[in-house]
């Protein structure tokens, strides 16, 4: 690789750090953990990277056996960045990062928004596989300006950017609200009392269950 190596260790996880430790290479993997990409699709997703970084650091994770480039037949023809076998398998360790880092997050401020597409990641990141066994519903998810239908079945899920019409439970809500409820921090039932959610199809009990399978309040228990 062209960078050079910030440690003389032989360890894993130097080693790990060697190859994906740069700021931005881990927000390269986040966007293309959603499919491939073209360069311009990376640049939008990422606010704050300069092109010349962005372009280092998929050098980089090529060299890496991270990314891979790939000519989109006609009439696209266009290159995209995807992810290879190897670097696809980052996708747990990447969530339980994310896991780890929601527990000290703060609620977002007034003038932060969600990343562009968060929830195609979101949902597989907070999903707890014991919770969901057996669970096989699908959910509309409004949280501020986005949508996304959550299918979840045999402890997999599976998300689209947009709206089903058909859903066991389709909600309403913030990005505060949400980040609450999620942690473990508002009782879904306290939130539809409030007003701060709102069940626009389906039970409300089908809020708390919901929560009950994504949320990552049982990571931090589990942790202490």
């Amino acid at each position: 690789m062209s960078k050079t190596r910030r440690y003389d260790q032989y360890c894993p996880v130097c080693h790990a750090l060697d190859l994906v430790g740069e700021r931005w290479s881990l927000v390269i993997v986040r966007e293309l953990l959603k499919g491939p990409k073209r360069y311009t699709d990376l640049i939008d997703g990422m606010p704050g990277v300069g092109t010349n970084i962005l372009a280092a650091r998929l050098r980089d994770l090529e060299a890496g056996g991270i990314v891979q480039k790939r000519k989109l037949p006609p009439p696209a023809a266009s290159t995209v960045y995807e992810l290879t076998d190897y670097g696809r398998e980052l996708e747990e360790p990447l969530y339980a990062l994310a896991r780890w880092g929601a527990r000290s997050l703060p609620p977002p401020a007034a003038n932060e928004d969600f990343y562009p597409d968060w929830g195609l990641n979101a949902f597989a990141a907070l999903l707890d596989p014991e919770a969901a066994r057996g669970v096989a519903e699908t959910y509309v998810v409004r949280v501020a300006d986005d949508v996304y239908t959550v299918r979840l079945a045999d402890s997999k899920v599976h998300v689209e950017a947009e709206a089903a019409d058909h859903a066991d439970l389709d909600f309403a809500t913030d990005q505060e609200t949400f980040v609450a409820m999620a942690s473990g921090s508002l009782d879904p039932r306290a939130a539809l009392a409030e007003g701060r959610v709102t069940v626009q199809k389906g039970k409300p009990a089908g809020l708390a269950r919901f929560f009950s399978v994504f949320n990552f309040e049982h990571r931090a228990q589990v942790a202490v």
